[in-house]
C-alpha cells in the first residue's frame, strides 16, 4: 500500500475526514493542508485506518474533537463586555418571544 492511500479506512472516518478539511477551507486554510490537517486529525482519533474486527471504529482519543470548543470559548472572552451584554439581552428577548408563541 502506497503512502498516502487511504483504502484503509473506513467510509466514517473518511466522511469525517471530510469534514474537518471543509471547516479548515471555510476558515481559510490552504486546500493541501487542510487535507493533511483532517487526515492527522482522523488518525489521532482512531488510530489510523480501520483494522477491521468488531469495534475497530470506536475513537480511541476524543481530545481532538474536544479542542474547538475551547477555542471558541477564548474567542467569546475576547469581545467586549458591551457587546457580550447586548448579545444576551438579544437572546433572552427571542427566548421570551418564542416562549408565548
Amino acid at each position: 500500500m502506497p503512502r498516502g492511500d487511504k483504502t484503509k479506512y473506513s467510509a466514517k472516518q473518511k466522511r469525517k475526514a471530510q469534514h474537518i478539511e471543509e471547516g479548515y477551507e471555510e476558515r481559510g486554510v490552504p486546500l493541501k493542508e487542510a487535507e493533511r490537517r483532517a487526515w492527522a486529525t482522523v488518525n489521532k482519533m482512531h488510530g489510523g485506518g480501520s483494522k477491521g474486527g468488531s469495534g475497530t471504529d470506536k475513537i480511541k482519543d476524543p481530545s481532538p474533537a474536544e479542542k474547538g470548543g475551547k477555542i471558541g470559548g477564548k474567542k467569546q472572552a475576547q469581545r467586549p463586555a458591551s457587546q457580550r451584554s447586548a448579545s444576551a439581552k438579544k437572546a433572552a428577548q427571542t427566548r421570551k418571544k418564542n416562549q408565548k408563541s
